[in-house]
């Protein structure tokens, strides 16, 4: 089986949901983004950098999952941007379905920096790119991805990283179907529930 190679850009921006939507928005509205004050604060690079990483974010979405960032409640938006990065990044999705979800259906509600260096290391061994990493980028890594596990409620918070069961929407529900039921182990639903979901 070959290795998809890990991107790991996301390290330019955390969830950013008011973001995303806003730049999903503007692609609909056929506007161009004023990435240097609302992406950036004021500074072109930062803006910049970050309309990239989203643009690519949202290009992984289908049409029923952008209308429903655009369109759903806050907790539907974040899902759907929370499943937008996993589509576009292998290793937080990697590290969601191999440590939190299995760690949740052993009823261990509790990531440890253990946890974590543990699947980094198995991953380093996997992944050749991975070895060009700078200390710096590496912290950066782990920083951002707890980031966006918190901001999409997947754990309590970067302190305590408690895993938090999730809640499954309907209209999410459907447009995960539309797609792949498999996207439904990122929030962490066990393979006998997905198997019922995609049944309705």
């Amino acid at each position: 089986m070959e290795i998809t190679k890990y991107d790991f850009s996301f390290t330019a921006s955390s969830l950013r949901i008011n973001e995303m939507v806003l730049v999903a928005k503007a692609h609909h509205a056929g506007e161009a983004v004023d990435y240097v004050n609302d992406l950036g604060g004021g500074k072109s690079s930062t803006g910049k950098r970050m309309l990239i990483e989203i643009n690519k974010r949202l290009s992984f979405l289908k049409d029923d999952q952008l209308e429903l960032l655009v369109n759903g409640d806050l907790e539907v938006k974040k899902q759907i941007g929370f499943l937008s990065i996993c589509k576009a990044h292998g290793f937080i999705r990697d590290f969601v379905l191999e440590v939190l979800r299995e760690k949740l259906l052993m009823y261990d509600y509790q990531i440890t920096d253990g946890d974590y260096v543990s699947f980094f290391r198995r991953k380093y061994e996997e992944h050749e790119e991975m070895e060009k990493l700078t200390d710096v980028t590496r912290n950066k890594i782990r920083q951002v991805t707890f980031k966006i596990l918190e901001q999409s409620g997947l754990i309590d918070t970067i302190k305590h990283k408690m895993i938090q069961p999730q809640f499954i929407d309907g209209q999410l529900l459907k447009v995960l179907n539309n797609d792949n039921p498999n996207w439904l182990k990122i929030f962490l639903i066990t393979d006998s529930d997905i198997k019922t979901l995609a049944e309705k």
